[in-house]
């Protein structure tokens, strides 16, 4: 939010003298988040000036339109000459003011204006935007200057446009929703500096009357809670919005549309409350205020045509028929608290105008907006509550606004629909603050900083409070403050919010700066330490992590070709999802890493070896709704049991994803691209790192989606299934437009069980001795089962085996393969002779021969 100083010392007097140092740490210390502090007397330098336009060349030829002008600048360029100036903008005309940075002139951000050649023609200077002024975002069209300016040609343009004060550029927090108005910033700075408050919702408003200003019927009293209207009769289309009003909006980066509209905007800068308006002309019949039907339609001020959705709070025109919603439901004319419809907007000619301010239900809101993507500066205030006690003071404010500028006549009848129930109070111990806090606050403190707020407080003992409806509870037999928050401040609703405010209010400052004693304990967990050795292992192979969010769209398990009936199909469905295109938590890292690796390719990064840790979430089944449980107590041990008894499945995987080359190609050599062995290769290195002896991990082929059949590699551990790795299917990488021969590992880390204790190593003095063997065996046979068998009939003397070369000829024989080996042994108490080592080499390959009917290759 931005707003000038000026327009908040007219409700509250900030001293004179006051630095933008101060002020920005006076907002800090309240606990509103400052984005700048700007004098914006310092941003532009140079010759700023207002100018008149005398003439307009229209040039042609061109890609875009471009006019070359002829303003006046009196005398501020030192000939009294009208100034040459090449603009592009087409929402000027002759006779217009405007304003116009001479040669020499600085714009914020540094730049430099002069005089140039531009589109065959001679530019002096240039004429100014709201955003190249450093006032605004809008870029649209250059400022033109209202009829009533009093400034003349050559007069500084700065007081004009509002460049002589300070701008202060706000980033509100969601609880503070009273402070995106100057009646809430002005009412914070009263607290943090001491001065007077003016509160401008206290000015005078006439109540309701039997006869309404328009006939309206709430549907829906939850969504909307109060409903205000009040109708304005021969207003003067042409009145122009007022200079002033016009400068604030634009410091603020709101564009000026029209008057009744810009008063809208104004009033909800002031107050917080926003509004809308109705050409009362345009509106067939009496209005309906109700949720949306599903298929109806709404076009916005936007001009998008937008499908509702029942959850959708919607004002209708009666008059219309709608064949959806039935008779009388009315055609929806208005996207309720977020954007007005196109039938029913103010016009140019636009005489008779209907006032509405209302009372939203900011959850409504919210996921309307979030529904339809549509934040505008409405529906920002009302999902973060805005005061239900403003309608009719906005009402008022608004009309007198209309009819001091645009004439016409305000009607006595006034629409108040009132349905909004008073404030809930909430008990508070008065020494709970210094109980939390750990600073002393004592009780009379306590309610000054309250009543500072607006609070009612009531002071009693925990046996006085009678308030059955009243939230908290008091703690002994101390004193209690029965505390009712102000109707501004929706977000004070428990003790605890209570005491945030004492601490605010009594400055952040004051807080001691104690670090908590750090108690002793047993350091990582095994699981801990086995994730971190997992992830040491993959980034020392040059895998790099990836942090991914869990969330995934329902269509991924077609894309990745899961079987139906697949467990991974079962999935987590978010009722407030962050995007509406990924509502379900994952059931495998794979879909959101292959996202990942999916966006890098896009970007060029051709070669990519990608890892993540995390959890996925499995469904538990037959498991219904968690129950609803409140604040005031705490649970009870069977709703703990039933709420944790929804909670998903949790287990921990370790995904990888490898595309590309692994071994790049250059002066040294051809390189070598990333292939399947890398990915059941990496599968290896994770149990390793896990700790789970070789003896104990087979890797034999299997089908899994979404796999390869034919290149996809199963890991078990002890006999059970904990992963799978391989190249991914052709029909996977095709769906989610990944490169050809990519390759993935995913692997259940809660699944492997702990690590078994580890024997001292023995190092044995003797030499090895080292005998390769190379056995044929049908090429279904798997490398691993071999080597096992290997390992079986060897004996105790065998200290390590390992594969080092597969081989396929035709003098092989179709479907056989060759395995080479190379076997170490080595005894720990001598050295062996040759017949004992050929003797167990000869024991190692009978075993394989009897299981596999291996034969030793040449024999």
């Amino acid at each position: 939010m931005r707003v000038s100083v000026s327009w908040l010392r007219e409700y509250v007097d900030l001293p004179a003298d006051l630095p933008t140092a101060d002020l920005e740490q006076a907002l800090v210390d309240l606990g509103i988040e400052v984005d700048s502090v700007v004098d914006l007397r310092e941003t532009v330098t140079g010759a700023l000036v207002v100018g008149e336009v005398l003439e307009i060349e229209e040039l042609t030829g061109f890609k875009k339109p471009i006019r070359f002008c002829r303003v006046d600048v009196g005398a501020a360029n030192g000939t009294g000459e009208p100034q040459e100036i090449v603009c592009g903008a087409r929402n000027f005309a002759q006779g217009d003011r405007v304003v116009v940075i001479l040669p020499g002139g600085v714009l914020p951000g540094g730049f430099a204006i002069g005089a140039r050649k531009t589109y065959g023609r001679n530019s002096n200077g240039m004429i100014c935007s709201a955003k190249e002024l450093g006032l605004g975002d809008d870029h649209s069209g250059i400022i033109v200057l209202p009829e009533d300016t009093p400034a003349k040609p050559g007069d500084d343009a700065r007081p004009v446009v509002g460049l002589d004060d300070v701008v202060v550029e706000l980033e509100i927090t969601p609880d503070r929703g009273y402070a995106l108005s100057l009646r809430g910033l002005a009412r914070e700075l009263s607290h943090a500096l001491g001065v007077p408050f003016r509160d401008p919702a206290l000015a005078p408003a006439p109540g309701g009357t039997d006869t309404p200003a328009y006939p309206v019927e709430v549907r829906d009293t939850v969504g909307c809670d109060r409903f205000a209207a009040r109708l304005v009769r021969g207003v003067d289309p042409t009145a122009a919005t007022p200079g002033w009003m016009q400068r604030r909006l634009t410091v603020a980066g709101i564009r000026s549309i029209s008057l009744p509209v810009d008063i809208t905007n104004y009033v909800m800068l002031e107050l917080g409350q926003p509004m809308h308006a109705f050409d009362a002309d345009r509106i067939a019949g009496p209005l309906v205020v109700r949720r949306a039907e599903a298929g109806e339609k709404l076009t916005t001020l936007d001009g998008v045509t937008r499908e509702l959705a029942a959850e959708d709070m919607v004002i209708c025109d009666a008059g219309l028929p709608n064949p959806v919603a039935g008779e009388g439901a009315g055609v929806p004319i208005s996207l309720a608290a977020v954007m007005g419809g196109e039938t029913s907007e103010v016009v140019a000619g636009t005489t008779n105008v209907l006032f509405e301010a209302a009372h939203w239900d900011p959850a409504m809101v919210g996921r309307t907006a979030r529904r339809h993507k549509l934040f505008s500066e409405a529906a920002k205030r009302w999902e973060r509550g805005v005061d239900p006690a403003l309608p009719l003071v906005a009402i008022e404010r608004a009309v007198r606004l209309l009819t001091e500028h645009a004439g016409g006549t305000a009607g006595d009848e006034i629409l108040d629909i009132d349905h909004v129930r008073p404030r809930t109070p909430v008990v508070l111990p008065a020494d709970l603050p210094t109980r939390r806090i750990g600073v002393s606050y004592p009780p009379a403190r306590v309610v000054a900083l309250l009543e500072q707020v607006g609070c009612a407080v009531a002071q009693g003992t925990d046996r006085l409070v009678e308030d059955p409806g009243a939230v908290g509870v008091a703690a002994g037999d101390g004193a209690v403050l029965t505390v009712t928050p102000p109707t501004w401040r929706p977000d004070l609703t428990d003790p605890a919010d209570l005491v945030e405010e004492v601490v605010r209010l009594d400055g952040y400052d004051r807080l001691p700066s104690v670090l908590p004693p750090a108690p002793p304990g047993r350091g990582l967990t095994w699981q801990q330490r086995r994730r971190r050795a997992v992830a040491r292992s993959l980034a020392e192979r040059g895998y790099v992590e990836v942090l991914v969010h869990p969330f995934v769209a329902p269509e991924l398990a077609d894309q990745l070709g899961l079987p139906e009936g697949d467990p991974r199909r079962r999935a987590v469905r978010l009722a407030n999802p962050l995007s509406e295109e990924e509502p379900l938590l994952r059931t495998t890292l794979l879909g959101p890493l292959l996202g990942i690796v999916r966006r890098n390719f896009g970007r060029g990064q051709r070669d990519l070896a990608l890892y993540e840790i995390g959890a996925v979430f499995h469904p538990r089944p037959g498991v219904g709704r968690p129950p609803a449980m409140g604040v005031d107590r705490r649970p009870t041990d069977e709703e703990f049991a039933a709420a944790d008894a929804v909670v998903p499945d949790q287990p921990r995987h370790v995904a990888v994803v490898l595309t590309g080359d692994v071994e790049p190609a250059g002066w040294w050599g051809a390189g070598r691209q990333a292939g399947w062995a890398d990915a059941v290769e990496a599968g290896r290195a994770v149990l390793a790192a896990a700790d789970i002896p070789a003896d104990r991990v087979e890797v034999r082929a299997a089908e899994h989606a979404p796999w390869h059949p034919g290149r996809c590699a199963e890991l078990l551990v002890d006999g059970t299934v904990v992963g799978h790795a391989g190249e991914l299917h052709p029909a996977v990488l095709a769906a989610l437009e990944l490169p050809r021969r990519t390759s993935a590992m995913e692997l259940d880390l809660d699944a492997l069980p702990p690590a078994p204790a580890a024997p001292a190593p023995v190092v044995s003095g003797f030499p090895p001795a080292l005998i390769d063997v190379a056995l044929v065996v049908d090429s279904s046979v798997p490398a691993a089962r071999v080597q096992q068998a290997l390992v079986e009939g060897a004996g105790e003397l065998l200290e390590g085996v390992r594969l080092f070369d597969v081989y396929a000829s035709e003098q092989l024989g179709a479907g056989r393969r060759s395995l080479a080996y190379k076997l170490t042994f080595r005894a720990p108490d001598r050295t062996l002779t040759v017949e004992e080592a050929v003797a167990a080499r000869d024991a190692a390959v009978a075993r394989a021969a009897e299981r596999f009917g291996a034969t030793l290759r040449g024999a």
